[in-house]
C-alpha cells in the first residue's frame, strides 16, 4: 500500500510551492497527499480574551477550512481532488510533527506567513526540521531572476550626496 505525504499549508507563497512539490513527489512515489492547515485560537496566546466566544473559534475554524480549500483549488487545479484537506487548531509545528508520525514525509515551505521575512527559515519550518519524527523537505522560496535584479540596479539613477 502506498504511503502518504503531509504538507503544511498556510496560504503563503512558500506553502503553495511546498504543495506543488508534494504533489509532484506523490506522483513519482504513487503516494497520496494530505494538506494540513493549522489555525490558532486567540485563547492559544497569553492575555485577557474575555471578549472572544466559542462562536469566534467556530468562525476561525470555518475560515481556515475555506482558505485551505481555496489554496488547494488554486494551486493544484485538476489534481485538487487527489488531496485530503486537514484543518486543526493548535501550534502549527507541533500539530504537523504529530501528524507526520504516520506519514512517509513532511513537506513545508521555507517561509510562511510570519513577520520576520529576513530569516532564511520560518519558525515552523525550523521547528519541524528539528522535531519531526519523519524526513522533512523544506521547499525553498522562489528566487528572483538574477538578471532582473542586475537590470533593476543598472537602471536605478545615481544619487550623490
Amino acid at each position: 500500500m502506498p504511503g502518504w505525504i503531509l504538507v503544511g499549508v498556510d496560504g503563503s507563497k512558500g506553502s503553495r510551492r511546498a504543495l506543488e512539490w508534494a504533489l509532484e513527489e506523490a506522483r513519482i512515489r504513487g503516494s497520496r497527499v494530505e494538506a494540513m492547515l493549522v489555525w490558532q485560537s486567540p485563547y492559544d496566546f497569553p492575555g485577557d480574551f474575555d471578549y472572544f466566544s466559542p462562536e469566534d473559534d467556530a468562525k476561525l475554524a470555518e475560515g481556515a477550512r475555506a482558505r485551505l480549500a481555496a489554496v488547494i483549488r488554486e494551486t493544484a487545479g485538476a489534481r485538487a481532488a487527489e488531496i485530503e484537506p486537514i484543518v486543526v487548531e493548535g501550534d502549527p509545528a507541533r500539530a504537523l510533527c504529530e501528524r507526520a508520525e504516520k506519514a512517509d514525509l513532511l513537506v513545508v515551505g521555507a517561509r510562511g506567513r510570519g513577520t520576520f521575512a529576513e530569516l532564511s527559515l520560518g519558525s515552523v519550518s525550523s521547528k519541524c526540521a528539528h522535531r519531526s519524527p519523519r524526513p522533512v523537505v523544506i521547499v525553498p522560496a522562489e528566487r528572483e531572476d538574477p538578471t532582473e535584479e542586475r537590470d533593476r540596479h543598472e537602471s536605478a539613477p545615481d544619487v550623490h550626496a
